[in-house]
């Protein structure tokens, strides 16, 4: 019978992630000649070549991907072994590694921990991590959290054998006028009637990218007057009469400035979409399933 290392599958599969055995071998604490020892070890132990030259690279064969496909199962099961011997061991209290962007923490995290301290039964020691949405999935591959906070734009196809995902939230974005803006009290606002306005968003990343498809859809290019990534930075902005600002409903229910109104736009409304992940099989560990029930029934109280 062939002999399957998972040790030496992580770490063809961290190849696999990660494009080059130099990041690799970063990703996981060794040498690029430890790495590619395992791995010529592996390629002999199952008897295929596993890795063939590109250029000054190397690139995964046929067989490896085959190889792969293959060990994405016994991860997923190994993950969810994993998680029934420490519910087993731990009882359903546990530990979960919880990784948020930055409004997911007040609006989503929070909350759900103060659903779960309230609960009869002792709940899981929830260990939070801000960062941002993009960085969720590189963390969960590392398994440096055990549950994250992202936004759909940035999920892996739901086909990714590596994660579990979890719709949340549809976030409204609503929009943030100086409270002496002409249309401040218009009825019925779109977000065509801002073409005009001169705007408040960042100068890349995610929210930069949500802005502007926001206003694309709607008809026109925003005039980015001022480039900042902080809540607490844009609506001072907007307070000082300096711009405009999309701002998502969970953030703007965790920051309220009195020179502010926060008006809901009529059709044309966009969303962010906001999921939560795990490694695929982790979510029939009793802790994580029990924080994301919470963080569920913290959501639909959006709705």
């Amino acid at each position: 019978m062939t002999e399957w290392d998972v040790k030496k599958l992580s770490i063809l599969r961290t190849l696999r992630d990660h494009g080059t055995v130099t990041a690799t071998a970063e990703a996981l604490l060794m040498t690029p000649s430890a790495v590619s020892q395992q791995l010529t070890n592996l390629a002999r132990q199952l008897g295929v070549e596993l890795l063939e030259p590109q250029g000054r690279r190397v690139r995964l064969t046929d067989a490896a991907h085959l190889v792969l496909r293959h060990a994405e199962a016994v991860f997923a099961q190994l993950e969810r072994a994993d998680a029934e011997l420490t519910g087993y061991l731990r009882g359903e209290a546990g530990e979960v590694r919880v990784g948020a962007f930055s409004t997911a923490v007040p609006a989503l995290v929070v909350p759900a921990v103060r659903l779960l301290r309230a609960e009869e039964r002792p709940g899981p020691d929830v260990r939070v991590r801000e960062a941002e949405a993009a960085q969720a999935y590189e963390l969960l591959t590392a398994g440096e959290v055990d549950l994250a906070l992202s936004l759909a734009a940035h999920a892996p196809t739901a086909r990714d054998p590596r994660f579990s995902l979890f719709p949340l939230l549809a976030d409204p974005l609503d929009v943030a006028l100086p409270a002496a803006h002409p249309l401040a009290d218009a009825p019925a606002l779109r977000l065509a009637d801002l073409a005009a306005d001169r705007w408040i968003f960042g100068g890349s990343g995610p929210w930069s990218e949500i802005t502007t498809a926001a206003c694309e859809a709607a008809g026109f290019v925003p005039e980015q007057a001022h480039s900042a990534a902080g809540w607490t930075a844009i609506l001072a902005l907007v307070e000082a009469g300096m711009g405009i600002a999309l701002v998502p409903r969970m953030a703007s229910r965790e920051q309220r400035r009195e020179g502010v109104v926060m008006r809901v736009l009529e059709a044309d409304q966009p969303r962010r979409h906001v999921v939560a992940a795990v490694r695929h099989g982790a979510e029939s560990g009793p802790a994580v399933a029990r924080v994301l029930g919470a963080l569920t029934r913290v959501a639909e109280s959006f709705s």
